[in-house]
């Protein structure tokens, strides 16, 4: 499938609000093109000096237009892509498209393992001591706090190019174990350093116990 490319080095996910400002002119014309046509286009990602992945978004709605032609937009992430192949500029437009294929969404995760992963987020946001308002596990998905659990730009990156839910619970478990040890770890060197900066009464050492 043709779309047109918007490419930012941003990460966005299926379902996710995406608000945008629009200044350069190619993409003014392209949410023009959006508000005529009722035509969907793509973000993909620039990492690693290239674009590969991204989200199909569509215009949701146009909040504010400036006197300079400046546009600030809503749009909503919809579906996961990989170019198959990249033009600078689409017939006849300034902005860039290419040909994309979509990434199958497969919704494969039981209860049980949203259950095991969104109590770990609580367990990161207590250590963190960041108020954290209940999510009941029937709205929990992978995507839904993907940016507030500590993943790095290339994590979530990696989280993008994941289709089975399974496999993103998975990863972002293994984060949150990884992430939860070093924060106890932390807390454990902090309470240490505390005690041992307080006056305490120490028995002496009786060296006659010692084999010398």
């Amino acid at each position: 499938m043709k779309l047109p490319l918007f490419p930012l080095q941003t990460i966005f996910y299926p379902g996710e609000t995406v608000p945008l400002h629009i200044f350069e002119e190619r993409y003014k014309q392209l949410i023009r093109d959006c508000r005529k046509e009722a035509i969907t286009f793509g973000i993909p990602v620039y990492i690693y000096n290239s674009v590969t992945y991204g989200t199909e978004v569509q215009l949701v709605e146009i909040v504010n237009t400036y006197d300079s032609g400046e546009m600030d937009v809503t749009c909503v992430g919809r579906q996961v892509f990989k170019i198959t192949s990249f033009d600078n500029e689409m017939e006849g437009k300034l902005y860039a498209g290419g040909e994309v294929e979509f990434i199958d969404n497969i919704n494969d995760a039981d209860k049980a393992m949203k259950r095991e992963v969104l109590d770990k987020i609580y367990e990161l946001y207590e250590l963190m001591e960041v108020p954290f308002s209940p999510l009941p596990v029937e709205k929990f998905h992978s995507y839904v706090l993907a940016h507030k659990m500590g993943l790095s730009f290339e994590q979530e990156y990696q989280l993008l190019q994941l289709s089975k839910e399974s496999e993103r619970l998975a990863f972002i478990k293994a984060h949150l174990l990884a992430t939860i040890a070093v924060l106890k770890e932390v807390d454990r060197t902090k309470k240490t350093i505390k005690m041992n900066g307080d006056f305490r009464n120490f028995d002496p050492l009786d060296f006659k116990d010692f084999n010398m």
